[in-house]
Parts: structure tokens; C-alpha cells; sequence
């Protein structure tokens, strides 16, 4: 297969592709942005109960 052929072959895919809205790129942005806030959070919260244990039982 060609280059040239592979080109015209992806151009033609491409127009065939549903592409988002500007507003459902922008509700996803923010929701991909809330949900990996969320877990950092959850994922902080849980280190340090898990760091306390740790020095409660090492240390304690």
C-alpha cells in the first residue's frame, strides 16, 4: 500500500467520525478534571490514615 493511498484512506475514515460538540468537550474536560481531583483526594486521605497506622503500630 502507498503512503498516498493510506492518506486518502485515513481522510476518508476520518469523516465518518462523531466528533463532540464544543460544549460536550468542555463537560467532559470538566468532568475528567472533578473525578481525578476526587480521587487524588481519596487517594491522600488514605495514605495518610494509613501512614498514621503504620506509625501507631511501629512506633507507638
Amino acid at each position: 500500500m502507498k503512503l498516498t493511498d493510506y492518506i486518502k484512506d485515513t481522510r476518508g475514515e476520518m469523516k465518518h467520525v462523531n466528533w463532540p460538540t464544543r460544549n460536550q468537550a468542555i463537560n467532559y474536560t470538566l468532568l475528567v478534571i472533578g473525578i481525578s481531583i476526587l480521587t487524588a483526594i481519596i487517594l491522600s486521605v488514605s495514605d495518610s490514615v494509613f501512614g498514621l497506622g503504620l506509625q501507631h503500630f511501629v512506633i507507638g
